[in-house]
């Protein structure tokens, strides 16, 4: 082991060891990807990684046959950004944070719903740099910047590696009554290095069984102060567009890890202590395979509302048909709005604009969620239905 400290090797498995410190507690040392002795694809894992690649190429293939799919990846963004943060412990719901996008003033909001927000930049920013810069561990550190600047966190170094010692436990535990303890410091630019160049070196490992083995690496390194959880969810949507399985961000893996989520935080922890990759890898296909049915099923249904409601506009709107499908485009990626937005949008009156959008409420595409008289705005609940939790297995 590098570094000053006086060391001695007290546990060992096939993911790395715990090192003792001078301080007395133990920090857990990755060995470098990928395992040795090498991933075991039994029958079941090999099964289960058919048939992540199977649903999730025809989740891919069912978002580009859709007429506008930068239309309908906004929700998809958003909705990952919240689970996300639930995992962390934000309160922001998703309507909480389109209300907020839309300026909507509510006394009650939680308050950390700008960490969702930083969420979504952190996720637009990083998908967009991808076209200039790999998946690596500059790319990482940018989007750790945009995640925590002005929110929870902001005084934790932001897009910093950290240099003192972090630990996982319950809330307010300290180093002596961790559940986990990552590399210290002086390790961190070895452990980064590593896990860098297994991500472009080129063999025949399957591509989701790299990105699985990496979204772990990330989580047991935890080179941050804060943020570790959410920049190693985003890590997986970053590769997986990098690696062509996805052209758009479209898979919130998060609610399957929220949904699970002590069995996530117990198949991260068996890999450290008994080098349990096999165990995680399948855990991290299930996942993959169910998240991406529940998506290609939410395009599907994307696809039937927007031409029942086009039929809707087409039918009922006259004159205004025209404003009418602009206004309702604009709604996928804005489902909350107001009459000065559709005014400004259609460069029509404020009376004009009014009207449009009674005819939206007439025709149920459309509902009031203010109660007010004044300063109103108006909802595509059938919309974001589509959004809300399924069951999963």
């Amino acid at each position: 082991m590098k570094g000053n400290m006086a060391n001695s090797e007290i546990e060992s498995t096939r993911a790395g060891k715990y090192i003792q410190q001078d301080s007395g507690y133990k920090a857990f040392i990755p060995a470098p990807l990928p395992p040795n002795p090498q991933i075991d694809f039994s029958d079941d894992l090999q099964a289960k990684l058919s048939e992540a690649e199977n649903v999730l190429s025809r989740l891919d293939a069912s978002i580009q046959t859709l007429p506008n799919p930068e239309l309908f990846v906004f929700m998809y963004v958003r909705k990952e950004a919240v689970l996300s943060s639930q995992i962390e412990g934000t309160q922001s719901s998703l309507q909480d944070v389109l209300a907020a996008e839309a300026q909507i003033l509510d006394p009650y909001r939680p308050r950390d719903v700008a960490e969702v927000i930083n969420y979504i930049d952190a996720m637009n920013y990083g998908i967009n740099r991808l076209n200039e810069l790999p998946v690596s561990i500059r790319l990482i550190r940018e989007i750790h910047a945009r995640l925590l600047a002005g929110v929870r966190g902001f005084n934790l170094t932001p897009g910093e590696l950290r240099r003192s010692q972090n630990w996982i436990g319950p809330a307010g535990s300290k180093l002596a009554q961790a559940s986990f303890v990552p590399p210290p410091p002086q390790e961190l630019v070895q452990a980064l290095g590593d896990l860098e160049r297994f991500l472009h070196i080129e063999d025949n490992l399957p591509t989701l069984i790299r990105i699985g083995l990496a979204h772990a690496q990330f989580e047991t390194i935890h080179p941050f102060l804060d943020g570790n959880g959410r920049i190693g969810r985003l890590l997986i949507t970053f590769l997986l567009c990098e690696q062509g399985l996805l052209k758009k961000p479209v898979l919130y893996l998060s609610y399957y890890f929220k949904y699970h989520r002590q069995t996530y935080y117990d198949h991260l922890q068996a890999i450290r202590q008994k080098g349990d990759w096999e165990g995680w890898l399948f855990f991290f296909l299930d996942g993959l395979a169910q998240v991406s049915v529940q998506a290609a099923e939410t395009a599907r249904k994307i696809t039937e509302l927007r031409e029942m409601h086009r039929y809707k506009i087409m039918e009922n709107f006259g004159r205004v048909v025209g404003n009418g499908l602009k206004v309702f485009d604009y709604l996928f990626q804005h489902p909350l709005v107001s009459v000065e937005q559709v005014k400004t949008l259609t460069k029509t009156s404020f009376p004009a604009a009014n009207e449009l959008i009674k005819k939206f409420v007439e025709c149920e595409i459309l509902s009031e969620i203010t109660g007010n008289k004044r300063h109103r705005r108006y909802q595509y609940t059938a919309y974001l239905r589509l959004f809300d939790e399924v069951e999963l297995r």
